[in-house]
């Protein structure tokens, strides 16, 4: 009898022992599957070596617009150097004086020699900022430039002021004029004169603005009514026009002209909020910005500098 009850221990106990073994393997096996089947998680610690597998972060855009903050001081000896279209140049001047004024031993130094000119002079590092009449091209973007708008403005079509034209011109008469399709006045109302079209050159930024919004991005005319000026500047243009001339200006340059006069478009003045020639003026700098760029648009673009920009025009 003993030995029946020994037996029969013996398989109860083989029987739970081989239980214990087969839960144990079923449970094994289930966490085995239920962890292959989650994705690994990422490294929480700044510490941890990144795998060669894994992704490094994406570096910043090179045409990512920098914010720039107000700046309280700034370094003596600190030099920004602009140059640029010539539709920029009472603006420059304006902030110029301001942050001169402001920050003492600092200096900024201008120049306009029209904004394809600024743009180059930026690319080849020359100068720190370029004041430009056009928007940046898809080429200059990839080159690591950054426009910031500063103001708007509008073109002004001029004639001097003995010109015997006083009435207003459409677009389509504009358009004709400066192509070379009317090469009289008397063809617009006029007196019967010969229409002189003084145009900028090809460096200009305004002279591309006026190509798509008054030619509708088609060519200036190649009559030989049409003198295209080697430089350009405002001044000298204005000079040309005598009392038959025709040409187009950035109207804050012309407003104050006591030789000229501005000639309305389809009934509106350049100060009308629908005048069809309006544009944006911007600054352009190339990324990263200098320490003297993050000053200088710093300070434009504060509510002074802004402020400043307005009386400016």
């Amino acid at each position: 009898m003993k030995q029946n009850n020994e037996t029969l221990i013996t398989v109860l106990s083989l029987i739970i022992t081989l239980g214990i073994l087969g839960g144990g393997y079923w449970f094994f096996t289930q966490q085995t599957k239920n962890n292959a089947s989650k994705p690994l998680s990422s490294p929480t610690s700044n510490n941890q070596p990144l795998s060669s597998n894994t992704p490094l972060p994406s570096p910043p855009s090179p045409t990512a617009v920098t914010a720039f903050t107000t700046p309280k001081t700034v370094p003596q000896g600190t030099t920004v150097r602009i140059d640029g279209s010539t539709s920029l140049v009472l603006v420059n001047q304006a902030l110029k004086n301001g942050f001169e004024q402001k920050f003492s031993g600092v200096q900024v130094l201008t120049n306009a020699q029209g904004s394809t000119n600024g743009i180059n002079a930026l690319l080849a590092g020359s100068i720190d900022i370029a004041a430009i009449s056009r928007p940046l091209t898809a080429q200059e973007q990839e080159e690591g430039l950054v426009a910031i708008p500063i103001t708007k403005d509008a073109i002004a079509v001029v004639v001097g002021i003995n010109n015997r034209f006083r009435k207003s011109l459409t677009s389509a008469q504009v358009k004709g004029i400066f192509q070379g399709a009317t090469q009289n006045w008397s063809e617009v109302g006029g007196a019967s004169e010969a229409i002189r079209v003084i145009n900028r050159p090809s460096t200009s930024g305004t002279r591309k603005i006026f190509t798509q919004l008054v030619l509708n991005s088609e060519n200036f005319g190649n009559t030989p009514n049409i003198t295209t000026m080697d430089r350009d500047a405002t001044t000298p243009m204005l000079q040309q026009l005598g009392s038959n001339g025709i040409g187009y200006a950035t109207y804050t340059q012309v407003a104050d002209q006591q030789t000229v006069r501005t000639v309305p478009i389809d009934g509106l003045t350049p100060e009308a909020a629908n005048y069809p020639y309006k544009r944006t003026l911007y600054y352009a700098y190339k990324n990263p910005p200098s320490e003297a760029v993050k000053a200088f648009l710093g300070y434009a673009t504060s509510p002074n500098g802004k402020q400043i920009v307005e009386d400016s025009q």
